[in-house]
C-alpha cells in the first residue's frame, strides 16, 4: 500500500471521527433542549453524551489515525515530535487539519438534519468575554497535558477513558463548557442550537485554544522533562492505545 493511500485513509478517519464527535455534541444538545427546559439538565445530558461518544470514537478509530479529532492536538503532536521523530509528519498535519475542520462542519449539519433543523444556520450565541477565553486556555492546556502526559508515562491505553472523562468534567469546571478544539469550535458556529457559537466569537476561541495547547506542552515538560528521543523507555507521542502489532511492517514504516 502506498504512503499517499495510507495518509488519505488516516485523514479520512480524522474527518469522519470529528464529524461523528460534533454530531454527538450538537445532536445531544438539541435533544436535551427538546426534552427539558432546565439548563442544568440540558448541560448534564449534553456532557454525558459527549463523554460516551468521545470514549467510543477514540477506542474505535485510535488504532487507525491516532484519534486526534482536534487540530490543537495534531499541532501539539507535530511540534512535540520534531525532536523525537515519533510525531506526525508535516504532510500528516496538512492533511489532518482540513479533514478535521470539514468533518466538524459536516457533523453540525448532520445533527441539524437529524432533528429537522435548517441545515446551516449560523449561531447568534455570542461567547465573547475574557473569562471565557481564559477557560478555553485552561481547558485545552489540561487536555494536551493529559494526552501527552499519558503517552510519556506509558499509559496511552487509558486515553479513551481518561480523555473522555476529562472533557466531561471540563464541561462543568470551565465557564466556556470546554470547547478545547478549534475544529469543533468552527463546526459549532454552523448550528443555531444549544451547542452553537456565533461566528464572531470563533477567532478568540481559536487563539485561546492554541495558546492552551502550547501551555499544555509546557506542563508536560515540567512534569516529565523534555521530549525523549525515539527508542527510550518513555512513549513520546500519543497513540491512544495502538499496539505495535496493529499495523503491518509496511504501514508502520509509512505512517
Amino acid at each position: 500500500m502506498s504512503a499517499p493511500a495510507l495518509l488519505i485513509r488516516r485523514a479520512a478517519v480524522e474527518g469522519l471521527g470529528t464529524a461523528a464527535l460534533v454530531a454527538v455534541v450538537v445532536g445531544s444538545g438539541i435533544q436535551a433542549t427538546e426534552l427539558t427546559h432546565d439548563v442544568g439538565t440540558q448541560l448534564l445530558a449534553n456532557s454525558l453524551a459527549t463523554v460516551l461518544g468521545l470514549g467510543v470514537l477514540i477506542s474505535f478509530l485510535g488504532p487507525v489515525s491516532g484519534a486526534h479529532f482536534n487540530p490543537a492536538v495534531t499541532l501539539a503532536a507535530w511540534f512535540h515530535g520534531r525532536r523525537t521523530g515519533d510525531g506526525p509528519a508535516l504532510r500528516d498535519v496538512t492533511a489532518y487539519l482540513p479533514a478535521q475542520v470539514a468533518g466538524a462542519i459536516v457533523g453540525a449539519v448532520l445533527a441539524d438534519a437529524m432533528f429537522g433543523r435548517p441545515l446551516v444556520a449560523f449561531s447568534p450565541h455570542e461567547r465573547w468575554a475574557g473569562h471565557l477565553w481564559l477557560a478555553e486556555v485552561v481547558a485545552t492546556a489540561g487536555l494536551v497535558w493529559l494526552i501527552f502526559g499519558l503517552a510519556r508515562a506509558g499509559r496511552a491505553h487509558l486515553a479513551p477513558l481518561l480523555v473522555a472523562s476529562y472533557i466531561g468534567s471540563a464541561y462543568w469546571f470551565t465557564s466556556s463548557t470546554s470547547f478545547a478544539n478549534p475544529a469543533v469550535t468552527i463546526g459549532r458556529a454552523f448550528t443555531d442550537t444549544f451547542a452553537g457559537i456565533a461566528p464572531t466569537s470563533v477567532l478568540p476561541f481559536l487563539a485561546a485554544q492554541l495558546l492552551g495547547a502550547a501551555a499544555g506542552l509546557g506542563l508536560v515538560a515540567v512534569c516529565f522533562g523534555g521530549p525523549t528521543t525515539a527508542g527510550e523507555d518513555e512513549v513520546a507521542v500519543p497513540d491512544f492505545g495502538q499496539q505495535p502489532a496493529a499495523r503491518s511492517s509496511e504501514e508502520s514504516a509509512l505512517a
